[in-house]
């Protein structure tokens, strides 16, 4: 018979499953960072964008002008997959671990983070689950109690970009992403997962095709979303997810 512990969390358990499971997905991308000081992150956001892009003429679009063309795109898409690699660099450290696997994102509010590493996140949109393979552990919350929705919202027919974050549209050269576009967004609502996000906008498209948030740390959390495909069948079991026998399951 399959068994799992299931942990009324002490403060320090707490504390600790908080702090592991933000490090396994933090938010989506970086950091406490002025718009005018962006170019300091130097490596981090020298990133290669679709530099053989014919250039578009929404090179002359307003921040909200392009906010809006990606909401329809996403307004359009009623399911999305794709492969993805994760960077997180921490800062303090200057250290950085890369992750890689697959997602799929269903609407209304249903997302699935399958780690090559094992781990899983998975939300059926009411609740997400974060496992760890390597700690056997689980962290169980309500989506609502989350920090994903301010930043996957909109991805997820949850929310409107616009209504989300105060945009500002970004040199798209200046930060090696030359032929596409690139907003900043800072969240209306404040979130202790990221104080500024980055929006890489594919130029033909306005699909997201990278996504990085920046936290007060000077953390960064990337994420790129390599062959996506829209609106296929997917297999509602793929937001159902049942830990290994022994897995401590931690709820807040």
């Amino acid at each position: 018979m399959r068994s799992t512990m299931i942990e009324t969390p002490t403060p320090t358990t707490s504390l600790r499953a908080r702090t592991s499971s933000r490090r396994l997905l933090r938010g989506f991308l970086v950091a406490s960072l002025a718009f005018s000081s962006l170019p300091i992150l130097g490596e981090e956001l020298a990133l290669a964008g679709p530099k053989d892009a014919k250039k578009s003429v929404g090179a002359s679009l307003s921040a909200n002008e392009l906010a809006e063309r990606v909401q329809n795109f996403y307004d359009r898409t009623k399911s999305f997959r794709a492969k993805f690699k994760q960077r997180y660099h921490i800062a303090a450290h200057d250290k950085t671990k890369e992750s890689q696997g697959d997602v799929v994102f269903l609407k209304p509010g249903k997302m699935s983070w399958r780690y090559k590493n094992g781990n899983r996140v998975v939300s059926d949109g009411q609740r997400i689950k974060v496992y760890e393979k390597d700690n056997q552990q689980l962290f169980d919350q309500r989506i609502d109690k989350s920090q994903y929705p301010a930043a996957l919202s909109f991805l997820l027919g949850g929310g409107k970009i616009k209504d989300e974050f105060a945009l500002k549209k970004i040199d798209a050269g200046q930060v090696g992403y030359e032929g596409g576009f690139v907003l900043l967004g800072v969240p209306k609502q404040a979130t202790p997962a990221f104080q500024k996000i980055l929006f890489y906008i594919d130029p033909a498209t306005y699909q997201v095709r990278r996504v990085m948030m920046i936290d007060a740390q000077r953390n960064t959390n990337r994420f790129d979303f390599i062959q996506p495909a829209v609106n296929l069948p997917v297999d509602k079991k793929e937001f159902t997810f049942v830990p290994p026998a022994g897995t401590r399951v931690i709820k807040p």
